[in-house]
């Protein structure tokens, strides 16, 4: 094959040059890795969550190691919408990059906030809802763990935002597939998927618990297969795009997550182990592509066989 394969995937009518993303909260706003990673061939940033406010946080310690991953219990810590604006999307109007912004809240008024104000700025691409955040007046359950609650606020969202919306899924539900038809219902463009899943780690020396917070977000390779497997009953189950994420360390495992149905995929954990990893996968998707002779990685997507 003599030409490059056709790398470009659409999402929402918003055109990616790769299909290959950030995952929220593991590469800040894209400042913190510019001198590892070339913003410009990246299909997307995705941004750390913003809210209407600053959020300071969980206590520390809130990250910790464990076998074939982390666990993190940060509490979406961020500067909130103005420091945003002013400096974080600045910082990424330089760039020839599509933008997601992932937004958070713990009311729906909350995020239609964030979503508001995030209307009028033209460098903002999409938008990324965090429905795992805790719904304070529902007894801090997540938005996105009942189907009724995904479906409102996503309809309450897609009434305001100027952008397309995706609704990035938690895997802590019963039903993933439900979830999904959930945001689907609602007027989501697209969903994304997974977050991370609740774990605890306990210091047996000291007979307490490693995080402050007890319990945190376990990330990084050892969920992969949990992540392809709701993937791929996600796609199953909408006719929207579906981005794929969770536990993703290299280009094989990028494509096994479009083979799955994914339309794009997002690199988390793995970037706080190699700043270069984004990069490599989109070249090493690349590369399959060139090795198997297909000339676009949209013929990737959901082509698993039997």
């Amino acid at each position: 094959m003599s030409a490059r394969p056709d790398m470009s995937v659409t999402i929402a009518g918003v055109t990616l040059k790769n299909p290959v993303m950030t995952a929220s909260g593991t590469f800040g706003s894209g400042m913190e890795y510019g001198q590892f990673v070339d913003l410009n061939r990246l299909g997307a940033v995705v941004t750390k969550g913003v809210a209407n406010q600053p959020w300071e946080g969980n206590p520390t310690p809130r990250v910790t190691e464990v076998y074939g991953g982390m666990l993190n219990a940060i509490g979406l810590q961020n500067p909130g919408i103005d420091v945003f604006i002013e400096r974080d999307l600045a910082f990424l109007s330089q760039y020839d990059t599509k933008v997601i912004v992932n937004v958070c809240g713990h009311t729906e008024e909350e995020y239609l906030e964030v979503v508001e104000r995030l209307a009028e700025e033209k460098r903002v691409d999409m938008l990324e809802i965090n429905v795992s955040c805790p719904n304070v007046k529902e007894g801090a359950i997540a938005f996105g763990q009942k189907p009724d609650a995904l479906c409102r606020i996503t309809e309450r969202i897609k009434k305001i935002a100027a952008q397309p919306v995706i609704m990035k899924l938690t895997p802590n539900v019963t039903d993933i597939a439900e979830m999904a038809r959930a945001a689907e219902a609602g007027g989501a463009d697209a969903i994304s998927l997974i977050n991370t899943l609740t774990g605890m780690k306990i210091d047996i020396e000291r007979r307490c618990f490693v995080l402050a917070n007890r319990t945190g977000g376990m990330s990084g390779p050892a969920i992969k297969p949990i992540a392809v497997r709701m993937v791929w009953q996600a796609a199953q189950a909408v006719q929207i795009p579906v981005i794929g994420m969770g536990g993703i360390a290299s280009a094989e495992d990028a494509v096994e997550f479009l083979l799955a149905g994914a339309s794009a995929v997002a690199v988390g954990a793995m970037n706080f182990h190699d700043p270069y990893l984004t990069e490599k996968v989109a070249d090493g998707i690349e590369a399959y592509l060139v090795r198997h002779g297909i000339g676009r990685v949209t013929d990737l997507i959901g082509a698993v066989n039997g």
